[in-house]
Protein backbone atom coordinates (compact mmCIF):
# COMPACT_ATOMS: atom_id res chain seq x y z
CA UNK A 1 0.00 0.00 0.00
CA UNK A 2 1.35 3.57 -0.87
CA UNK A 3 1.05 6.36 0.93
CA UNK A 4 -1.83 7.99 -0.59
CA UNK A 5 -3.73 5.03 0.12
CA UNK A 6 -2.53 4.85 3.44
CA UNK A 7 -3.72 8.16 4.17
CA UNK A 8 -7.22 7.90 2.81
CA UNK A 9 -7.60 4.34 4.20
CA UNK A 10 -7.20 6.36 7.56
CA UNK A 11 -9.65 9.04 6.55
CA UNK A 12 -12.31 6.00 5.86
CA UNK A 13 -11.78 4.01 8.89
CA UNK A 14 -11.99 7.02 11.54
CA UNK A 15 -15.26 8.64 9.05
CA UNK A 16 -16.82 5.11 9.22
CA UNK A 17 -15.99 4.43 13.14
CA UNK A 18 -17.63 8.66 13.77
CA UNK A 19 -20.53 7.09 11.64
CA UNK A 20 -21.21 3.91 13.54
CA UNK A 21 -20.77 5.96 17.09
CA UNK A 22 -23.18 8.31 15.88
CA UNK A 23 -25.94 5.66 15.03
CA UNK A 24 -25.34 3.61 17.80
CA UNK A 25 -25.71 6.85 20.06
CA UNK A 26 -29.08 7.59 18.53
CA UNK A 27 -30.64 4.44 19.26
CA UNK A 28 -29.69 5.00 22.74
CA UNK A 29 -25.95 2.95 22.90
CA UNK A 30 -23.25 4.85 24.93
CA UNK A 31 -19.46 3.62 25.55
CA UNK A 32 -19.56 2.57 21.88
CA UNK A 33 -17.56 5.38 20.75
CA UNK A 34 -14.41 4.29 22.32
CA UNK A 35 -14.02 0.93 21.38
CA UNK A 36 -15.30 1.85 17.62
CA UNK A 37 -12.32 4.50 16.88
CA UNK A 38 -9.88 2.11 18.88
CA UNK A 39 -10.49 -0.52 16.55
CA UNK A 40 -10.38 1.78 13.22
CA UNK A 41 -7.03 2.87 14.82
CA UNK A 42 -5.97 -0.12 14.56
CA UNK A 43 -6.71 -1.15 11.13
CA UNK A 44 -5.34 2.24 9.95
CA UNK A 45 -2.27 1.64 11.56
CA UNK A 46 -1.92 -2.43 10.66
CA UNK A 47 -2.34 -1.36 6.51
CA UNK A 48 -1.57 2.36 6.55
CA UNK A 49 2.04 2.44 8.46
CA UNK A 50 3.35 5.47 10.41
CA UNK A 51 1.78 8.28 9.03
CA UNK A 52 -1.46 7.16 8.37
CA UNK A 53 -1.69 6.08 12.33
CA UNK A 54 -0.62 9.37 13.32
CA UNK A 55 -3.62 11.16 10.85
CA UNK A 56 -5.91 8.50 12.19
CA UNK A 57 -5.06 9.53 15.78
CA UNK A 58 -5.49 13.20 15.02
CA UNK A 59 -8.62 12.77 13.37
CA UNK A 60 -10.06 10.20 16.25
CA UNK A 61 -9.24 12.59 18.83
CA UNK A 62 -10.65 15.55 17.08
CA UNK A 63 -13.84 13.64 16.52
CA UNK A 64 -14.37 12.37 19.99
CA UNK A 65 -13.89 15.96 21.52
CA UNK A 66 -16.87 17.45 19.00
CA UNK A 67 -19.06 14.52 18.86
CA UNK A 68 -18.84 12.89 22.33
CA UNK A 69 -17.16 15.25 24.94
CA UNK A 70 -19.26 17.58 27.05
CA UNK A 71 -19.61 20.18 25.56
CA UNK A 72 -21.37 18.77 22.13
CA UNK A 73 -20.12 20.00 19.03
CA UNK A 74 -17.38 21.90 20.31
CA UNK A 75 -13.57 21.71 20.78
CA UNK A 76 -13.59 23.06 24.26
CA UNK A 77 -13.97 20.39 27.12
CA UNK A 78 -15.42 20.03 30.76
CA UNK A 79 -13.24 19.78 33.48
CA UNK A 80 -14.69 16.77 34.38
CA UNK A 81 -14.48 14.98 30.84
CA UNK A 82 -10.97 16.07 30.87
CA UNK A 83 -9.60 12.79 32.00
CA UNK A 84 -11.86 10.74 29.74
CA UNK A 85 -10.58 12.36 27.08
CA UNK A 86 -6.84 12.03 28.00
CA UNK A 87 -7.37 7.94 28.88
CA UNK A 88 -9.19 7.69 24.98
CA UNK A 89 -6.15 9.65 23.58
CA UNK A 90 -3.34 7.75 25.54
CA UNK A 91 -5.46 4.32 24.32
CA UNK A 92 -5.56 5.81 20.46
CA UNK A 93 -1.82 6.51 20.92
CA UNK A 94 -0.86 2.82 22.02
CA UNK A 95 -3.49 0.99 19.94
CA UNK A 96 -1.52 3.00 16.72
CA UNK A 97 1.86 2.54 18.12
CA UNK A 98 1.61 -1.19 18.77
CA UNK A 99 -0.36 -1.81 15.64
CA UNK A 100 2.40 -0.20 13.46
CA UNK A 101 5.25 -2.06 15.17
CA UNK A 102 3.86 -4.96 15.17
CA UNK A 103 2.89 -4.64 11.24
CA UNK A 104 6.81 -3.47 10.92
CA UNK A 105 7.49 -6.46 12.39
CA UNK A 106 5.51 -8.75 10.82
CA UNK A 107 6.71 -7.40 7.58
CA UNK A 108 10.73 -8.10 8.33
CA UNK A 109 9.42 -11.72 9.49
CA UNK A 110 8.30 -12.33 6.06
CA UNK A 111 11.23 -11.09 4.41
CA UNK A 112 13.09 -12.89 6.67
CA UNK A 113 11.56 -16.05 6.07
CA UNK A 114 10.90 -15.33 1.82
CA UNK A 115 14.70 -14.82 1.95
CA UNK A 116 15.66 -17.79 4.13
CA UNK A 117 12.96 -19.71 1.49
CA UNK A 118 15.79 -18.23 -1.51
CA UNK A 119 18.81 -19.38 0.11
CA UNK A 120 17.36 -22.54 0.81
CA UNK A 121 16.12 -23.34 -2.72
CA UNK A 122 19.95 -21.87 -3.44
CA UNK A 123 21.80 -24.07 -0.99
CA UNK A 124 19.57 -27.35 -2.64
CA UNK A 125 20.81 -26.54 -6.05
CA UNK A 126 24.51 -26.20 -4.57
CA UNK A 127 23.91 -29.22 -3.06
CA UNK A 128 22.52 -31.26 -6.19
CA UNK A 129 24.90 -29.34 -7.84
CA UNK A 130 27.54 -30.54 -5.56
CA UNK A 131 26.87 -33.82 -5.30
CA UNK A 132 26.66 -34.63 -9.19
CA UNK A 133 29.78 -32.64 -9.54
CA UNK A 134 31.27 -35.23 -6.64
CA UNK A 135 29.57 -38.30 -8.29
CA UNK A 136 31.23 -37.30 -11.64
CA UNK A 137 34.44 -36.72 -10.32
CA UNK A 138 34.38 -40.36 -8.52
CA UNK A 139 33.07 -42.37 -11.89
CA UNK A 140 35.98 -39.90 -13.77
CA UNK A 141 38.87 -41.03 -11.13
CA UNK A 142 37.27 -45.08 -11.45
CA UNK A 143 37.25 -44.86 -14.86
CA UNK A 144 41.30 -43.19 -15.22
CA UNK A 145 42.38 -45.36 -12.77
CA UNK A 146 40.83 -48.99 -13.98
CA UNK A 147 41.59 -47.55 -17.58
CA UNK A 148 45.29 -46.76 -15.98
CA UNK A 149 45.95 -50.25 -15.43
CA UNK A 150 46.45 -52.21 -18.10
CA UNK A 151 49.28 -49.58 -19.99
CA UNK A 152 50.37 -49.71 -16.36
CA UNK A 153 51.21 -53.55 -16.33
CA UNK A 154 52.16 -54.04 -19.43
CA UNK A 155 54.73 -51.26 -19.09
CA UNK A 156 56.19 -52.97 -15.21
CA UNK A 157 55.84 -56.24 -17.22
CA UNK A 158 58.21 -55.93 -20.18
CA UNK A 159 60.50 -53.57 -17.99
CA UNK A 160 61.00 -56.80 -15.50
CA UNK A 161 61.18 -59.21 -18.76
CA UNK A 162 64.44 -56.12 -19.98
CA UNK A 163 65.70 -56.63 -16.68
CA UNK A 164 65.81 -60.39 -16.88
CA UNK A 165 66.78 -60.84 -20.24
CA UNK A 166 69.47 -58.23 -20.64
CA UNK A 167 70.76 -57.41 -17.36
CA UNK A 168 73.69 -58.83 -18.18
CA UNK A 169 74.33 -56.28 -21.35
CA UNK A 170 73.53 -53.09 -19.20
CA UNK A 171 76.08 -51.24 -17.71
CA UNK A 172 75.74 -49.81 -13.76
CA UNK A 173 73.83 -46.73 -15.09
CA UNK A 174 71.58 -48.29 -17.73
CA UNK A 175 70.59 -50.92 -14.55
CA UNK A 176 69.72 -48.32 -11.71
CA UNK A 177 68.06 -46.39 -14.67
CA UNK A 178 65.77 -49.67 -15.17
CA UNK A 179 65.25 -50.13 -11.61
CA UNK A 180 64.32 -46.54 -11.02
CA UNK A 181 61.56 -47.35 -13.92
CA UNK A 182 60.37 -50.81 -11.91
CA UNK A 183 59.82 -48.73 -8.71
CA UNK A 184 57.66 -45.72 -9.94
CA UNK A 185 55.85 -48.24 -11.98
CA UNK A 186 54.81 -50.06 -8.62
CA UNK A 187 54.42 -46.66 -7.04
CA UNK A 188 51.88 -46.14 -9.70
CA UNK A 189 50.20 -49.14 -9.02
CA UNK A 190 49.81 -48.76 -5.17
CA UNK A 191 48.71 -45.31 -6.03
CA UNK A 192 45.46 -46.29 -8.34
CA UNK A 193 44.55 -49.33 -6.32
CA UNK A 194 44.47 -47.13 -3.60
CA UNK A 195 42.48 -44.18 -5.72
CA UNK A 196 40.29 -47.04 -7.10
CA UNK A 197 39.62 -48.29 -3.56
CA UNK A 198 38.74 -44.43 -2.35
CA UNK A 199 35.99 -44.23 -5.20
CA UNK A 200 34.91 -47.29 -4.57
CA UNK A 201 34.17 -46.72 -0.52
CA UNK A 202 31.38 -43.58 -1.50
CA UNK A 203 29.09 -45.78 -3.68
CA UNK A 204 29.58 -49.04 -1.37
CA UNK A 205 26.72 -49.76 0.47
CA UNK A 206 27.10 -49.60 4.34
CA UNK A 207 25.56 -52.47 6.72
CA UNK A 208 25.34 -51.07 9.65
CA UNK A 209 25.01 -53.34 12.91
CA UNK A 210 26.17 -53.96 16.56
CA UNK A 211 29.66 -54.68 16.52
CA UNK A 212 33.01 -55.96 18.92
CA UNK A 213 34.57 -52.96 18.65
CA UNK A 214 37.38 -54.98 20.36
CA UNK A 215 37.37 -57.85 17.92
CA UNK A 216 37.68 -54.79 14.91
CA UNK A 217 40.75 -53.89 16.47
CA UNK A 218 42.50 -57.23 17.04
CA UNK A 219 41.59 -58.12 13.46
CA UNK A 220 43.53 -54.98 12.52
CA UNK A 221 46.00 -55.79 14.46
CA UNK A 222 46.79 -59.33 12.89
CA UNK A 223 46.63 -58.01 9.52
CA UNK A 224 49.51 -55.36 10.84
CA UNK A 225 51.29 -57.51 12.67
CA UNK A 226 52.36 -59.55 9.22
CA UNK A 227 54.30 -56.79 8.58
CA UNK A 228 55.62 -55.23 12.01
CA UNK A 229 57.05 -58.41 13.51
CA UNK A 230 60.53 -57.37 13.36
CA UNK A 231 60.27 -54.90 15.14
CA UNK A 232 59.91 -53.71 18.80
CA UNK A 233 56.56 -52.19 19.08
CA UNK A 234 55.19 -51.57 23.02
CA UNK A 235 51.39 -52.62 22.52
CA UNK A 236 48.71 -50.63 24.77
CA UNK A 237 45.09 -51.40 23.74
CA UNK A 238 42.05 -50.36 26.12
CA UNK A 239 38.89 -52.55 26.28
CA UNK A 240 36.55 -51.05 23.77
CA UNK A 241 32.81 -51.63 23.59
CA UNK A 242 30.33 -52.65 21.50
CA UNK A 243 28.82 -50.12 18.94
CA UNK A 244 27.26 -49.79 16.79
CA UNK A 245 27.74 -49.37 12.72
CA UNK A 246 30.10 -50.90 9.72
CA UNK A 247 32.23 -53.26 10.68
CA UNK A 248 34.28 -53.55 7.39
CA UNK A 249 34.52 -49.88 7.30
CA UNK A 250 35.61 -49.60 10.98
CA UNK A 251 37.94 -52.32 10.47
CA UNK A 252 40.18 -50.11 7.34
CA UNK A 253 40.00 -47.31 9.49
CA UNK A 254 41.71 -49.55 12.51
CA UNK A 255 44.20 -50.83 10.07
CA UNK A 256 44.49 -47.52 8.31
CA UNK A 257 45.42 -45.47 11.93
CA UNK A 258 47.47 -48.42 13.50
CA UNK A 259 49.69 -48.93 9.95
CA UNK A 260 50.17 -45.38 9.99
CA UNK A 261 51.50 -45.10 13.43
CA UNK A 262 53.65 -48.36 12.94
CA UNK A 263 54.99 -46.49 10.07
CA UNK A 264 56.04 -43.16 11.83
CA UNK A 265 57.33 -44.79 14.67
CA UNK A 266 60.03 -46.95 12.47
CA UNK A 267 62.77 -44.32 13.59
CA UNK A 268 61.94 -45.01 17.62
CA UNK A 269 64.66 -47.76 19.39
CA UNK A 270 60.97 -48.71 21.35
CA UNK A 271 58.01 -47.53 19.43
CA UNK A 272 55.17 -47.28 21.61
CA UNK A 273 51.44 -47.74 20.07
CA UNK A 274 48.15 -47.04 22.37
CA UNK A 275 44.76 -47.42 21.69
CA UNK A 276 41.67 -46.65 23.99
CA UNK A 277 38.58 -44.33 24.08
CA UNK A 278 37.51 -41.57 25.81
CA UNK A 279 33.99 -39.60 26.22
CA UNK A 280 31.88 -42.87 25.97
CA UNK A 281 28.51 -41.77 26.17
CA UNK A 282 25.09 -43.24 25.62
CA UNK A 283 24.52 -41.54 21.73
CA UNK A 284 28.83 -40.89 21.40
CA UNK A 285 32.34 -42.25 21.84
CA UNK A 286 35.73 -41.08 20.80
CA UNK A 287 38.44 -43.45 19.75
CA UNK A 288 42.01 -42.79 19.29
CA UNK A 289 44.99 -44.23 18.27
CA UNK A 290 48.26 -42.89 19.98
CA UNK A 291 52.17 -42.96 19.25
CA UNK A 292 55.39 -41.81 20.14
CA UNK A 293 56.15 -41.06 16.50
CA UNK A 294 57.89 -38.84 14.45
CA UNK A 295 54.86 -36.81 14.72
CA UNK A 296 53.90 -33.25 12.49
CA UNK A 297 53.55 -29.88 12.93
CA UNK A 298 50.29 -28.87 13.65
CA UNK A 299 50.26 -25.67 11.34
CA UNK A 300 49.45 -28.07 8.00
CA UNK A 301 47.46 -30.13 9.78
CA UNK A 302 44.76 -29.41 7.76
CA UNK A 303 46.21 -30.89 4.86
CA UNK A 304 46.30 -34.31 7.25
CA UNK A 305 42.92 -35.95 5.53
CA UNK A 306 43.48 -34.33 1.94
CA UNK A 307 43.69 -36.95 -0.76
CA UNK A 308 47.24 -37.43 -2.03
CA UNK A 309 47.95 -34.72 0.81
CA UNK A 310 51.68 -35.97 2.78
CA UNK A 311 53.52 -33.47 5.48
CA UNK A 312 56.78 -36.38 4.87
CA UNK A 313 59.00 -37.06 1.77
CA UNK A 314 58.29 -39.88 0.32
CA UNK A 315 61.76 -40.92 0.16
CA UNK A 316 61.49 -41.15 4.47
CA UNK A 317 58.11 -42.66 4.72
CA UNK A 318 55.89 -44.18 1.76
CA UNK A 319 53.00 -43.94 1.42
CA UNK A 320 50.43 -42.42 -1.32
CA UNK A 321 48.47 -39.76 1.10
CA UNK A 322 44.97 -42.03 0.45
CA UNK A 323 44.70 -43.68 3.76
CA UNK A 324 43.61 -40.37 6.12
CA UNK A 325 41.54 -39.46 3.54
CA UNK A 326 39.43 -42.67 3.77
CA UNK A 327 39.64 -42.81 7.51
CA UNK A 328 37.85 -39.07 6.70
CA UNK A 329 34.85 -40.76 4.46
CA UNK A 330 34.42 -43.61 6.90
CA UNK A 331 34.36 -41.66 9.22
CA UNK A 332 32.31 -39.23 8.23
CA UNK A 333 29.80 -42.08 6.57
CA UNK A 334 29.09 -43.00 10.73
CA UNK A 335 28.29 -39.26 11.64
CA UNK A 336 31.17 -38.83 13.33
CA UNK A 337 34.69 -36.38 13.09
CA UNK A 338 37.92 -37.28 12.59
CA UNK A 339 41.02 -34.94 13.83
CA UNK A 340 44.65 -35.17 14.98
CA UNK A 341 47.43 -33.76 17.95
CA UNK A 342 50.87 -33.84 17.17
CA UNK A 343 53.91 -32.00 17.86
CA UNK A 344 57.33 -32.60 15.67
CA UNK A 345 59.18 -35.37 17.27
CA UNK A 346 56.03 -35.70 19.84
CA UNK A 347 54.56 -38.11 18.53
CA UNK A 348 50.90 -38.51 17.14
CA UNK A 349 47.23 -39.00 18.34
CA UNK A 350 44.20 -39.48 16.34
CA UNK A 351 41.09 -39.25 17.29
CA UNK A 352 37.93 -40.29 15.90
CA UNK A 353 34.67 -40.09 16.93
CA UNK A 354 31.40 -42.18 16.29
CA UNK A 355 27.49 -41.27 17.06
CA UNK A 356 24.90 -44.25 17.22
CA UNK A 357 22.88 -41.77 14.77
CA UNK A 358 25.31 -42.03 11.85
CA UNK A 359 23.48 -45.29 10.79
CA UNK A 360 20.38 -43.22 10.24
Amino acid sequence: MNDLQGYGLAIVCVGAALGIALLFQHFGFRDVAVPVFLFALATSSWYGGTGPAVLAVLLSEFAFDYFFVLPLYSLSIDAGDIPSFLIFSSFAALVSWFSTKRRRIEGELLRTRDELRELNQALELRSVALQTSNKELEAFAYSVSHDLRAPLRHMAGFAELLRKNAEASLNEKSRRYLAMILEAANRMGTLIDDLLGFSRLSRAEAHFATISLDQVVQEAMAEIRQDVNDRQIAWKIASLPQWYGDRSMLRLVMINLIANAAKFTRTRAQAEIEIGCRDCQDHRIVLFVRDNGVGFDMKYSDKLFGLFQRLHPQESFEGTGVGLATVQRIIHRHGGEVWAESSIEGGATFYFSLLKTGAN
